[in-house]
């Protein structure tokens, strides 16, 4: 436990849904805004003296896809993609001081490509409610630990893995989207579902990608509904407990 900030990582490019996912994730962890900074990697690159400054990093999520064509790829995404493997490298090489990172959604594809796994359009997930279900490690892990063994996750995505990457350990599975949550190390985690939003907040987001091929745009209401209809609350244990273990001593 540090008295450092933790900070979260912005590659959203639309800024309306940017400001709520960090809204989000500042909710979900319980922390306010001096306990969690954001910078908007969009916009500019990672701060040169992120690594002294904060903890932990919080990576959201993003409508860039890992697998999109490298000849597809503009300045931007490919700037954003370097720094987010910067920052699981700092995780993993054990400078001091340490920090820690969690990966969500396009982040989990980031870095298992950066750590040589394969991210493929071959699992792609529907927009809504779908149930994960830990696996023994898991369910002994410090920061899943604490959830139900099955529970209720948010999902909306155009890849995904089938295998965790070399060195990594395979925390919780989904039938559709075989790795939904691992861990590397002690200190780098990565999740394929979205483990920071209430249900009410996924289905503002859900409006501002509707015409971005996630679900028919005509859907919006019955997927909205389903979303509305269902009980998440296991997922942002696991933030709290991010936050208690490497963010700010008075982490609640």
């Amino acid at each position: 436990m540090t008295t450092a900030p933790l900070l979260y990582v912005c590659v959203r490019p639309q800024k309306g849904a940017a400001a709520a996912e960090y809204e989000s994730f500042r909710r979900a962890t319980r922390l306010d805004e001096t306990r969690l900074h954001q910078h908007d990697l969009v916009a500019e690159a990672l701060p040169a003296d992120a690594f002294e400054k904060y903890s932990g990093f919080l990576v959201g999520g993003s409508p860039f896809n890992v697998t999109d064509p490298e000849t597809s790829k503009h300045d931007v995404q490919r700037r954003l993609e370097g720094d987010l493997a910067r920052i699981a490298d700092r995780v993993l090489d054990g400078s001091a001081p340490p920090v820690a990172a969690i990966f969500t959604c396009y982040g989990i594809g980031v870095v298992t490509r950066m750590l040589g796994g394969t991210v493929s359009r071959g699992y792609p997930e529907d927009t809504g409610p779908m149930t994960v279900t830990l696996t023994p490690a898991g369910q002994g892990d410090d920061l899943l630990g604490g959830l139900a063994s099955q529970f209720a996750a948010l999902t909306a995505h155009k890849e995904g893995s089938a295998e965790v990457p070399p060195g990594a350990e395979l925390l919780a599975v989904n039938d559709a989207c075989p790795v939904q949550a691992y861990r590397v190390g002690e200190r780098l985690y990565a999740t394929q579902f979205h483990p920071e939003p209430t249900t009410k907040a996924f289905t503002e987001r859900m409006a501002v990608y509707r015409d971005d091929g996630y679900f028919a745009a005509n859907d919006y209401k019955a997927v909205a509904g389903r979303v509305l209809a269902a009980s998440v609350t296991e997922p942002a244990r696991m933030l709290r407990a991010f936050a208690r273990s490497f963010g700010p001593a008075d982490a609640a």
